[in-house]
């Protein structure tokens, strides 16, 4: 490698031995050795990357250099981590890294003037050869700038983190939303396919009408002003109609497998059911996250996760579309009235009361 650089070095017509001026020379000569070995080590590197017009670090001096006007060097002066300060006349090419280059009135260089992340400033001196300025390359990244993979525990509490957010917002809307969930979960079960084919339309349909709203906004001033919060707007209501159709799903899942037993109310039996959906899905991406380790089982296990949650996200905010947010029910009548009750008979008018026992369900006899 050493021949290699001495020969291209011989090419550029920089094989002689640099003749330093006075005593600012030799103490440049002296750096701290880490600083000398750091500089060697990019100046190598430049080179490989391509500056080829670079001489070897041996021929470099660190930091600020001057040479004095009425004296001549003979070339190539080359400088590192410093400013070249050129009253005088170099015979030869001037080279400096991570500095600039100055020609003072005066001055004149023979050669040409190469400065790798530096400047060439022409302050009233001459350059006979070329003047060259090479801007400094993109810095690698640190080590430390590169992200960690996720480990096995932080991949779990994520999981967990995410279906402990979902548990709070499903008890939320257990206390203030029941109606509506009941509304999306009863949706769901008058038509699973239906359900599916509209929320996949929906969240093919979400960026279009979101484009269409920005449009129609334009048509005011007023309106220009408002397409940041309708913006926003927007995307909080279609994750709150994802996050209503999800917990309907994760409730109907759960409802297969919950126990009704020990239950007060119905009220009690669907929150045990929406806690069980919830756990069984959380139950999937821990699976998952415990197999971190593992790049191709973890993949695999991940994939079938997100497939099986997306199902049930996607039916989910389709049966909220289907219902109107849980607000129009399957089997409800123009009169705004539900399906018929099985007490629905007793009413507490005497005249109403009347009509209706005559028309009480007689059960058969066993």
């Amino acid at each position: 490698m050493r021949a290699l650089l001495t020969l291209v070095a011989l090419a550029f017509g920089w094989g002689s031995q640099p003749v330093q001026s006075g005593s600012a020379a030799s103490a440049a000569q002296q750096p701290a050795a880490d600083t000398s070995i750091s500089v060697a080590r990019e100046i190598e590197q430049r080179r490989a990357a391509g500056d080829r017009r670079l001489p070897d670090a041996s021929h470099f001096t660190f930091g600020n250099r001057t040479i004095e006007a009425g004296t001549i060097v003979e070339g190539p002066v080359a400088v590192a981590r410093g400013t070249l300060d050129v009253y005088g006349t170099v015979e030869g090419d001037v080279i400096t890294v991570d500095g600039d280059i100055r020609v003072h009135p005066g001055a004149r260089i023979t050669g040409d003037a190469f400065a790798a992340a530096g400047t060439v400033l022409i302050e009233g001196g001459v350059i006979d050869g070329a003047k060259r300025v090479i801007a400094a390359p993109a810095p690698a990244l640190p080590v430390g700038a590169v992200r960690a993979p996720l480990t096995v525990w932080q991949s779990v509490k994520l999981a967990i983190g995410c279906f402990a957010v979902l548990t709070i917002i499903g008890l939320g809307v257990m206390i203030f939303a029941e109606g509506n969930l009941d509304g999306v979960v009863i949706a769901l079960e008058h038509g699973f396919a239906r359900a599916f084919w509209l929320g996949l339309a929906g969240q093919l349909l979400l960026a279009p009408v979101l484009l269409v709203l920005v449009a129609a906004l334009f048509i005011t001033v007023i309106g220009v002003l408002l397409i940041p919060f309708a913006i926003v707007a927007y995307v909080i209501a279609a994750m709150g109609v994802f996050t209503l159709g999800f917990l309907a799903v994760a409730r109907l899942t759960g409802g297969v497998l919950a126990s009704r037993a020990g239950a007060a109310s119905p009220r009690g039996v669907h929150l045990r059911a929406l806690i069980t959906g919830l756990v069984l899905y959380a139950a999937l991406w821990i699976v998952a996250a415990l197999f971190t380790w593992n790049p191709l089982a973890g993949a695999v296990l991940r994939t079938i996760a997100f497939a099986i949650t997306w199902v049930a996200g996607t039916l989910g905010f389709g049966a909220t579309i289907a219902s109107r947010g849980g607000t129009q029910r399957a089997g409800i009548g123009s009169a705004g009235h539900g399906p018929p009750d099985e007490l629905g008979w007793q009413t507490p008018t005497p005249v109403a009361g009347v009509a209706a026992a005559s028309r009480r369900p007689v059960t058969a006899a066993q």
